[in-house]
C-alpha cells in the first residue's frame, strides 16, 4: 500500500470516531483512554517519522507496544532551509525567494501519516510537538533565519513567524483531527526564552493553545516545557532564567495537563534530587487540578537503573502524577542502532529490563489497587 493510499484509509476510518474514544483528562488527576482511567507509561522516539525503511517504523512500534507502553512522543516537525536530496524527509521548507512550503508528499508528512497509522493499529497513542526550541530538525532557529531575529524571544514575538507556525499547525491537525491515536498536541519541544520575562512564553502559549482548541476540540493540548519555575528549591531547574514559570503556564485554560523533564547531567544537579523534582511538580499540578506528565527523563552512561527507578516509583505513587515517558526508546534497525545520545534504552538490555519491564509491573499493580 502506498503512503497516499494509507493516509486516505486512516483518515476515512478515523472520521467516524466517537468522542468518547479520544484520550482525555479523567477522574483523580489521571487520563481516560478508551473509557479506562489510568496512569500512562510511555516513551520518546522522536526519530520514528524520519526512517527511510518503513519496516523499521513497524519494528520499533511492535517492540514498544509489546513492552506494555501506551504513549509515544515523536516529532511532528522537520524544518529545512535547503531542499534535501530525494528520499530524505522534510516537513517544511523555508527557501529564499519564495513562501515557506509545507511538504505533504511521500518524503513529507506522509511519513508521519505512517507513524500515526502504525500507532493506531497497535493501540498506541502519540504526543506530537509542532516545533523545536533547538536547531535539531530545524525548529525556531529555522524560522528566525527566514524571518529575521537573533533570539527565541524574536520568534515568540514575530507576527510573521507565528502566522506560519499556525499555518503549519493547521495542516498537521487537519490530517488527524478525527484520529483517536493522537494523545495530545504539543506546542513545542522544550520552549525557552532565556532571560525573558515569563509573560513572553505564557502569552504565546495562551494564544497558541486557544488557536488549537478553536480548530480541534477533540484532542488534548499541552505545552511541552521542561518544568522550570516551580516552587521548592533555589537550584537552576527551579528558577525562571529560561523564561518559563511552570505554575503560571499551568493556569492557562486551554492547556489540559502539565509537562516537565529531568536531565541531571545537563543541569548539573544530583540524580537523587529527581524524586523531589517529581513531587514538587505534582504538588503544583494537584493545586491547579490538572494532571502532570513526567515527559522526558534520562541519564548518560550504561548503568541507569539504580538512579532512575526511584524517579519512576515516585511518579507512580504521587498525587498529581498521571504518567511518565522515559527518554528514549531505541531499537536495532535495518540501518543499525537508532540514535543514541547516551540516554537511549534498547530492548534486551539490563537497563530495559529495569526501566521498562519492571516499571510496567509497578504501573499495572497500581492500576489494580
Amino acid at each position: 500500500m502506498t503512503l497516499v493510499a494509507l493516509f486516505a484509509l486512516v483518515s476515512f476510518s478515523a472520521s467516524f470516531a466517537s468522542a468518547s474514544l479520544f484520550p482525555k483528562v479523567g477522574t483523580g488527576l489521571k487520563f481516560e483512554i478508551e473509557n479506562t482511567t489510568t496512569y500512562v507509561r510511555g516513551t520518546n522516539a522522536y526519530w520514528l517519522p524520519f526512517q527511510n525503511n518503513l519496516e523499521d517504523i513497524d519494528l520499533a512500534l511492535d517492540h514498544i507496544a509489546a513492552s506494555g507502553l501506551k504513549v509515544v512522543r515523536t516529532w511532528g516537525f522537520n524544518d529545512v532551509t535547503e531542499l534535501p536530496p530525494p528520499g530524505v524527509p522534510y516537513f517544511q521548507a523555508f527557501l529564499r525567494g519564495g513562501p515557506p512550503q509545507i511538504n505533504t508528499g511521500p518524503d513529507g508528512l506522509q511519513r508521519l501519516d505512517y507513524v500515526v497509522a502504525g500507532a493506531a493499529k497497535r493501540g498506541l497513542k502519540l504526543v506530537i510537538p509542532f516545533v523545536n526550541n533547538w536547531k535539531d530538525y530545524g525548529g525556531m532557529p529555522t524560522y528566525l533565519k527566514y524571518y529575521g531575529g537573533l533570539s527565541n524571544k524574536d520568534w515568540y514575538l514575530s507576527q510573521r513567524a507565528q502566522e506560519q507556525y499556525q499555518k503549519y499547525i493547521n495542516v498537521v491537525i487537519g490530517r488527524y483531527i478525527n484520529n483517536t491515536a493522537i494523545f495530545a498536541w504539543e506546542l513545542a519541544n522544550e520552549p525557552r526564552c532565556q532571560g525573558c520575562d515569563t509573560s513572553v512564553i505564557a502569552n504565546w502559549a495562551a494564544q497558541t493553545s486557544r488557536y488549537i482548541k478553536s480548530i480541534d476540540p477533540n484532542h488534548m493540548v499541552t505545552l511541552g516545557d521542561e518544568g522550570h519555575g516551580v516552587p521548592g528549591d533555589s537550584t537552576y531547574p527551579y528558577g525562571t532564567s529560561e523564561g518559563s514559570d511552570f505554575v503560571k503556564n499551568l493556569a492557562i485554560p486551554d492547556l489540559d495537563f502539565g509537562t516537565f523533564h529531568f536531565y541531571p547531567d545537563a543541569w548539573h544537579v544530583k540524580p537523587e534530587s529527581g524524586s523531589k523534582w517529581v513531587q514538587d511538580h505534582a504538588a503544583a499540578c494537584a493545586a491547579a487540578k490538572k494532571p502532570c506528565v513526567f515527559e522526558e527523563y534520562g541519564l548518560n552512561g550504561a548503568l541507569k537503573c539504580a538512579k532512575m527507578r526511584p524517579w519512576q516509583k515516585t511518579s507512580i505513587s504521587t498525587v498529581g502524577m498521571a504518567g511518565d515517558m522515559y527518554w528514549q526508546a531505541g531499537d536495532a534497525l535495518s540501518s543499525g542502532l537508532s540514535s543514541d545520545d547516551g540516554n537511549t534504552i534498547y530492548p534486551n538490555t539490563e537497563n530495559y529490563d529495569c526501566i521498562v519491564t519492571e516499571h510496567a509491573k509497578d504501573s499495572t499493580a497500581r492500576r489494580r489497587r
